[in-house]
C-alpha cells in the first residue's frame, strides 16, 4: 500500500463526517494527532472545540440553538498518563475509565457499539497514542453496523507498533455523503505526513475540508523524546 495525500483525499470527499488521523512526522520527532468534525444539520454545525484539562470538549456555539446534545457534546480528547485518547463520541470516557482500571483499549470498546442514530448508525471511531521511553505506538478502532443492519456490531482494531516516520493512518465515519450515510469501509488509510509545523499542517487539513460542512479541527504534536505538547484548534464558528 502506498501512502496517499490526506489533502487530496479530503478534497475529494464532500462529507467524510468525523475523522481521526494518527501518525509520526517525517523527521521522526513528533507524534501527530488530528481530529475533525463536520455537520449537515443546524444542531451539528452549532459547535466549537474548547480546551478542557489536557484534552478538548465540544461545546454549543449558540446555547439557545442547542437541540439534542446526546451525540454531539462530548470530550473527543483526553489524556491518561502516557496515553492520549481521541474518539468521535462519549466512548472517550469509556476508554479513559476502563484503561484506568487496567483494561486494554480493545477490551474497553467491547462495552460500546455504533451510535443509535438510525438509519445512519454512525460508526464509533477511536484511537490511542502511547509514548513511553522515547518510543510511540498507536491504535485505531471502528465499531460499525453490519452494512446498515443494527442487529450486528462489527468490531475492528488496528495496531501500529513503532510506526514509520512520515506515515499516518486516517479513519473517518462515512465513505461519503448520502441518505442514509454509508459507513467507512476497509482498513484505515495510509497517508503521508511531512515535517510541516503545526500551524501549516492544521491549515492544510482545514482548507481541504468541505467549506459548507466543516465545523471544527484539533491538531496536536507530541515530541516523542521530551513529551512536549503543542496543540491547535480551528473553529468555523467564531
Amino acid at each position: 500500500m502506498k501512502p496517499i495525500s490526506i489533502e487530496k483525499d479530503l478534497n475529494s470527499n464532500v462529507y467524510p463526517g468525523r475523522g481521526i488521523l494518527l501518525g509520526k512526522s517525517a523527521d521522526g520527532k513528533n507524534a501527530v494527532i488530528a481530529y475533525f468534525i463536520m455537520g449537515r444539520s443546524e444542531n451539528s454545525r452549532n459547535r466549537i472545540f474548547v480546551e478542557e484539562g489536557e484534552g478538548i470538549r465540544t461545546q454549543a456555539f449558540d446555547e439557545s440553538k442547542l437541540e439534542d446534545p446526546s451525540l454531539i457534546i462530548y470530550a473527543p480528547v483526553r489524556v491518561l498518563n502516557e496515553t492520549t485518547i481521541v474518539t468521535n463520541g462519549d466512548q472517550t470516557d469509556t476508554v479513559y475509565d476502563l484503561m484506568g482500571e487496567g483494561k486494554t483499549f480493545e477490551q474497553a470498546l467491547t462495552t460500546r457499539e455504533f451510535e443509535p442514530d438510525a438509519p445512519n448508525y454512525t460508526p464509533r471511531i477511536s484511537g490511542i497514542v502511547n509514548i513511553v521511553d522515547g518510543k510511540m505506538d498507536y491504535a485505531l478502532s471502528i465499531l460499525k453496523s453490519a452494512n446498515g443492519n443494527p442487529d450486528c456490531c462489527e468490531r475492528y482494531t488496528f495496531t501500529y507498533d513503532n510506526p514509520l516516520a512520515g506515515n499516518g493512518h486516517f479513519i473517518h465515519t462515512y465513505m461519503t455523503d448520502g441518505n442514509p450515510l454509508p459507513s467507512f469501509e476497509g482498513e484505515p488509510k495510509l497517508v503521508e505526513i511531512g515535517n510541516d509545523d503545526i500551524d501549516t499542517f492544521a491549515d492544510k487539513l482545514w482548507t481541504s475540508l468541505n467549506e459548507e460542512n466543516k465545523v471544527s479541527l484539533f491538531v496536536r504534536y507530541i515530541n516523542i523524546e521530551t513529551k512536549e505538547v503543542t496543540s491547535k484548534i480551528i473553529n468555523k464558528n467564531k
